[in-house]
Formats: C-alpha cells, sequence, structure tokens
C-alpha cells in the first residue's frame, strides 16, 4: 500500500473521491520520514487501519499537512488517530474547518521541525484558492496537489472525457483547471513561486490526481505550469 518514491518518501493511492458530484478523482499521498526520525504526511487519502499500520512503521507522525483548502476531507480521522501530530492548514481553510484544531497556517517559509528536510512555497494571487507547493530534499521531488492533474485518458468517457480534455487534465500535457488559471488575477506572484519551484531542479514529481509523470521532475513541473512561464 505504501510505495517508496526515493530516499525516505512513501506515496499511497487511495479510493476516489467525488468532484462537483459529478468527477471522480483518484487520490493520493506521501509519507516522509524526518531527519529526526518522524513522519510527515501529505495530502492524506481515507484512513484505514492497514496503511495506518504501514506508516507507524516508518515513525510516529507528527505532521498531517494540507496544501491546499480542497484536501482537507481525510484529516480528521487521521488527527483522531495520531493525537499528537500537527495540523497544517493551506492559507484559507482553518476558517473552512472549524471542527479542526489547526496547529498553524503555512506560508513560504518551512516550519522549523522540516525546514533541514523539506523546503516550500505558496502559489498566491488567484481569487479561488492558493496552493502550498513542497520539495522533499532527499528525494529531490517536488509536491504539487491539484496545480498539475494528469488523468489518464483510458479511464475516462463520454462527456466527462470531452469535459476533463477540454479543462486541460488528461494525460502528459496535464496542467491546471482552466477556470483556476482564469482566477489568478495577480500572476506576478503565482510567476515568483513557480521560479522559486524550478530553482530547486526538482529530480522527480509527485501529484495527488493522475498518472506519475515519468519525465524529469524539473521538465514535468516547467510542462504543468507552462501557463506560468516567464513571458520573453
Amino acid at each position: 500500500m505504501l510505495n517508496a518514491f526515493g530516499n525516505d518518501l512513501w506515496l499511497a493511492d487511495g479510493p476516489s473521491v467525488r468532484f462537483l458530484g459529478q468527477f471522480d478523482y483518484p487520490t493520493r499521498m506521501a509519507v516522509a520520514r524526518l531527519g529526526d526520525g518522524s513522519v510527515w504526511i501529505w495530502s492524506p487519502i481515507e484512513w484505514n487501519e492497514a496503511l495506518a499500520e504501514a506508516v507507524a512503521a516508518i515513525g510516529p507522525v507528527r505532521h498531517l499537512v494540507a496544501p491546499n483548502k480542497l484536501h482537507h476531507l481525510h484529516l480528521g480521522p487521521w488527527a483522531a488517530r495520531h493525537p499528537e501530530a500537527k495540523l497544517w492548514a493551506a492559507p484559507g481553510l482553518a476558517g473552512k474547518r472549524p471542527d479542526l484544531h489547526f496547529h498553524a497556517e503555512l506560508g513560504d517559509a518551512p516550519a522549523a521541525a522540516w525546514e533541514a528536510d523539506i523546503d516550500q512555497v505558496v502559489f498566491r494571487g488567484s481569487l479561488f484558492m492558493d496552493e502550498v507547493v513542497f520539495f522533499h530534499r532527499a528525494s529531490r521531488a517536488a509536491l504539487v496537489c491539484d496545480l498539475i492533474q494528469r488523468f489518464d485518458p483510458s479511464t475516462l468517457s463520454g462527456w466527462r472525457a470531452t469535459l476533463m480534455r477540454l479543462d486541460g487534465l488528461v494525460g502528459p500535457d496535464g496542467s491546471t483547471p482552466r477556470e483556476w488559471r482564469a482566477s489568478f488575477v495577480r500572476r506576478s506572484a503565482a510567476r515568483s513561486a513557480f521560479r522559486r519551484a524550478m530553482d530547486w531542479r526538482p529530480e522527480r514529481l509527485v501529484i495527488a490526481h493522475g498518472e506519475l509523470p515519468t519525465e524529469p521532475g524539473g521538465d514535468a513541473l516547467a510542462r504543468g505550469l507552462r501557463w506560468l512561464a516567464p513571458r520573453a
């Protein structure tokens, strides 16, 4: 259920969740072991006993991270199982989930607990939603949640397939949903984040929805966020 993805990083795929009542989104979470031996979980998927045991074998869970305000559905069960873990909210999430106790809101600077292991930057400028993108140093992997989506065309059919293609979310050219792109009214802020993420020179790219890129991470990041490339 947990698959290694480089040094001290594991991935787990979960069941699909329905978005807007019509679209089934596959889910994926990342589990990183920090230098102190504790576990950092990005975008937790649906909790189950087998997965929880596999994670516990890596180390004690100390951090549960929601990279944007849509990825919160499974925080509660994981927090209940790991009451000692701190919950970290993407911008805008804490007000959406007053039932959860968040330790702090994520920003452009990594928390002291993981600054030696993981870097991060917030893609700002959207009227709809900001997203925090991470870079796991040991595995040289960038972690992108919804900003890049690559759905397998073989899993799509009918009008849903047509809409997903029109939205630019299918196959290797999968990118950011067009309506979300349009909401970035301050693209200078997002471009600044994009430049910083490219400066990490990631060798791998993890995405939450769709097929994992097989090309080098920097190439996949640039391809997926080409709409943010600096103007000539």
